[in-house]
């Protein structure tokens, strides 16, 4: 299934991704710091997510009491959990 995801407190708006069978894939940001955020998007492609949710979250970028990494955490933490009510 897809999701969209507006995040909160970074520089990206939005964050679109699969979960199937609890493994994520397809992760895209809106904005953000382009090339880090293709990083992470590779780098998480065929994660559990769990698994995601356990490294990712929590993780600050600057000053700020978040990040797009923690952003992407917290959605599919959603998405998982049934809350998230941006299923495509």
């Amino acid at each position: 299934m897809t999701y969209t995801y507006k995040t909160h407190g970074t520089c990206s708006s939005s964050i679109t991704f699969d979960i199937n069978d609890g493994i994520v894939s397809n992760v895209s940001f809106t904005g953000g710091c382009n090339g880090n955020l293709k990083a992470i998007s590779k780098l998480v492609d065929g994660m559990d997510a769990e698994k995601l949710i356990s490294i990712l979250k929590g993780n600050t970028c600057g000053f700020r009491k978040t990040s797009c990494a923690d952003q992407l955490a917290l959605a599919v933490e959603t998405a998982i959990s049934g809350q998230d009510g941006n299923k495509k």
